[in-house]
């Protein structure tokens, strides 16, 4: 994808990964659509930057997707970039006897669902465009799940297969499919201590380093995966996945 000049639609772009990369791609010069449910954050992040737009979205409800949809057809009819980026992240014990599927639900809803319906909405808009891209938030424990965290992982895993048979399939239009695998970053995804959690990637240098890799055109298999992706990524592949998921998930 191109890196400026772009007009960008980021769904789940009010806090955390979503809305750096706001911030980040608005401050290469492109024009950035931010969503999110509640027009209060909404406003605010749009005061800090004027020609940011923020349109209130909930992906759950059909009549607000529909009129985002119709909102994007009428006053940004060139866009060219989808962020699909809403996601949400809860712990699991399955040995309790309280726990449910709510959850497992809410998670599978909002990771799962919530992209798939943002590309059905903005898809017939983009394919009007040429050299659009597609752009989704899964991550690197798709590749390595965190068994506290189970319905989380496995949403994550069906987010990276589902992009390669997306990415199969709008190979001729051509739309650019990108698929963005986080590491552990310091964003409140799982609550407000993983902001400042020590053992978590700088949010601002993951960023950075996500930017230059797409400024420079790399990445492989079209997955941007910064380094500290890459030990996850390959461990079943280099003969570590046991091992991984020991120290990942201890006895």
């Amino acid at each position: 994808m191109k890196m400026t000049g772009n007009t960008i639609l980021v769904t789940g772009g009010t806090s955390g990964i979503g809305r750096a990369l706001a911030e980040a791609f608005h401050d290469r010069g492109n024009r950035i659509i931010v969503t999110g449910r509640r027009q209060a954050l909404l406003d605010q992040i749009a005061a800090g930057r004027p020609s940011l737009t923020g349109l209130q979205l909930d992906l759950d409800d059909p009549a607000s997707l529909a009129h985002a949809s119709a909102e994007m057809r009428t006053r940004f009819p060139e866009l060219n970039v989808l962020i699909a980026n809403a996601g949400i992240s809860r712990p699991e014990d399955l040995t309790a006897e309280s726990w449910d599927a709510s959850d497992a639900e809410a998670i599978v809803n909002t990771n799962i669902l919530g992209v798939l319906r943002a590309t059905a909405a903005f898809l017939p808009i983009l394919t009007r465009q040429p050299g659009a891209t597609i752009i989704a938030t899964s991550s690197n424990l798709a590749f390595v799940p965190r068994a506290d965290f189970p319905t989380y992982c496995a949403s994550k895993a069906f987010l990276h297969s589902w992009l390669q048979s997306l990415r199969h399939q709008l190979r001729k239009v051509p739309i650019e499919v990108l698929e963005l695998a986080p590491p552990y970053v310091q964003t409140e995804l799982t609550g407000t201590q993983q902001a400042s959690d020590a053992r978590a990637m700088p949010l601002s240098a993951y960023i950075a380093e996500v930017m230059q890799l797409l400024e420079l055109r790399v990445h492989p298999r079209d997955e941007v995966l910064v380094e500290r992706d890459l030990a996850r990524r390959w461990a079943e592949r280099e003969g570590r996945y046991e091992a991984t998921f020991a120290a990942m998930n201890p006895s």
